[in-house]
């Protein structure tokens, strides 16, 4: 069968709590902070598709490529126990002193990635034999994923695992109905009989009257080299290096009491794309990632808190020593929380949490959500949302980011928007379907999986950095919240209204005063937007960045 998948196996050691909760993280180099830096967990094809990791158990050691055409780049991993000299030896109690950091892991660029497995050429067949069989239109897509993730809890090997998966989706239009069939099975044979099968299919469903591909003339006919992939091939030592410097530097933090343990991950991503309208495209994604989570107090009173770093090339990560060191501080800040009276006071997202008000605005502008009328921002396009000279921006061209893409998942030319601009809404999100359901023109925000149609979605969104410090953005505040962490998910897309638990410290006098916890921060989001000021703190590590952020006028509930 051509659907080569393979995981690696697991080692697990007993853990005493819960495995840490950041979403992303890794970070390789021992001291200088890089100027930006994802995602997430290695960065996804966010433009077109998911990876199938669909899991075997085969050695990790042993490896064998997805298919041929691999191969040849793919380096031999080592075997986990042949750790660099010096492993850790940590009893699970006290904290002990970092040792001494070795140099950084050297992982060098190797040169441009190989190209998938298949190219765009059976891509083409694929096409051309579901049109033989009776389709109007057709679309297929590739995906093809390579994931490695090492971990560690307490100075030993908790889990290392590696998975490799191929997709391959068939989108087939009969008039307006449209089918839409997967498979990790590659052979020919087996392929012809999918195309048969994705247009029967087609001529079964109901008809959808915004469905099929983009005209020849608004295709993308030629695109940026975005730079989001360095060739290279983590291995399992260096990724168990970086935790356990990370871990090594967290636990050395005096109050630090035990740990959740470190994480790093490597991944690459290649995507193809190719219609019966003339769109022919490909290109490659990789990414590393760390994260450190750890406790400080005792009993009842031990307080968690993490840190973690992405970068689509290594350079891009912060030090493993930094990111450690960070999560135990954050950690010990926490202990001893207290809970304040409610009362309206300004509220300040620290730059960990403030892209999460680019995540509700992005909801609100999506086309989907616009053309079923379910948004709280449905009659503000052009209209001022945000104080004048606030500015958010999706730029998909970005080099060496997570979110970038050359192309969108429909075959559309992609291109820097301001989404903002102002204070001011300048567009909504769309793809093909949702623009025509509007009457208005696709922006190339199109994204694309192996097994469901295409759906709008943003690329690179931030927003731009105000002038202000985070000292000065706080140093009027006579009593305010100065959150951390949030909790839940307390908000309605169709009113804007907005309840989340939060945790983080006090502002007292301009100036952070002592940890509290326990507490909500309510409002609705028009009126948050209008009263956002972002300070001057912007640094990209994902596909959503935001400075720290202050909003007046919120409701803080505590006791």
């Amino acid at each position: 069968m051509a659907a080569a998948k393979k995981k690696t196996a697991k080692s697990k050691a007993p853990a005493s709590v819960k495995k840490a909760a950041p979403k992303k993280a890794v970070d390789l180099r021992p001291k200088a902070k890089p100027a930006s830096a994802k995602p997430q967990a290695p960065a996804k094809a966010k433009a077109v598709a998911k990876p199938a990791t669909a899991k075997a158990t085969k050695p990790v050691a042993k490896p064998k490529a997805a298919a041929p055409a691999t191969k040849a780049t793919r380096s031999k991993l080592p075997e986990p126990k042949t750790r660099p000299a010096k492993p850790l030896q940590k009893p699970a109690s006290a904290a002990k002193p970092a040792r001494k950091a070795p140099a950084a892991p050297a992982i060098k660029p190797a040169g441009r990635p190989a190209p998938p497995a298949i190219d765009t050429a059976l891509l083409h067949d694929m096409v051309a034999w579901a049109k033989a069989a009776g389709a109007d239109a057709v679309d297929a897509i590739y995906v093809e994923g390579t994931q490695l993730a090492v971990s560690q809890r307490l100075g030993a090997r908790e889990q290392l695992e590696r998975s490799e998966g191929r997709d391959l989706g068939l989108r087939a239009f009969v008039g307006t109905r449209q089918a839409i069939v997967s498979s990790t099975d590659l052979e020919v044979g087996a392929l012809k009989e999918l195309a048969g099968r994705a247009v029967a299919m087609a001529r079964a469903v109901p008809e959808d009257p915004v469905c099929g591909l983009a005209p020849a003339e608004m295709l993308a006919r030629q695109w940026p080299d975005l730079d989001l992939d360095d060739g290279a091939e983590a291995s399992v030592e260096e990724l168990a290096d970086w935790c356990a410097r990370a871990e090594d530097a967290a636990r050395a933090v005096p109050g630090v009491t035990n740990s959740e343990g470190a994480s790093a991950s490597w991944g690459r991503t290649r995507v193809a794309l190719a219609a019966s309208n003339g769109f022919a495209g490909d290109y490659s994604r990789g990414g590393y990632s760390l994260s450190c989570s750890v406790l400080a107090g005792d009993g009842t009173g031990m307080e968690r808190d993490y840190d973690w770093t992405s970068g689509i090339y290594v350079d891009q990560l912060e030090a493993p020593e930094k990111i450690g060191r960070t999560a135990g501080e954050k950690a010990v800040r926490r202990l001893n929380p207290r809970r304040m009276k409610s009362t309206k006071a300004p509220v300040v997202y620290d730059q960990r949490v403030a892209s999460s008000m680019l995540g509700h605005l992005a909801g609100a502008i999506n086309g989907r959500a616009i053309a079923r009328k379910t948004s709280f921002l449905l009659d503000k396009l052009g209209q001022r949302i945000f104080k004048p000279g606030i500015r958010i921006i999706d730029d998909p061209h970005r080099k060496r980011e997570s979110g970038s893409r050359p192309f969108d998942g429909e075959g559309l030319p992609t291109r820097r928007w301001d989404i903002v601009d102002d204070g001011t809404l300048t567009t909504w999100v769309l793809d093909l379907a949702s623009a025509r359901q509007l009457d208005l023109k696709p922006t190339g925000h199109g994204s694309r999986g192996v097994s469901g149609p295409p759906g709008p979605s943003t690329s690179n969104l931030y927003l731009e950095a105000g002038s202000a410090s985070v000292d000065e953005l706080i140093a009027d505040i006579d009593n305010g919240l100065y959150i951390t962490e949030l909790i839940g998910f307390g908000v309605n897309g169709v009113t804007g209204d907005y309840s989340r638990g939060a945790a983080g410290f006090w502002i007292e006098n301009g100036k952070l005063a002592w940890p509290v916890s326990g507490m909500t921060v309510a409002g609705n989001l028009k009126d948050m937007f209008l009263n956002l000021t972002p300070a001057n703190d912007l640094v990209f590590k994902g596909a959503v960045n935001a400075p720290t952020v202050r909003i007046d006028g919120m409701t803080i509930a505590g006791e």
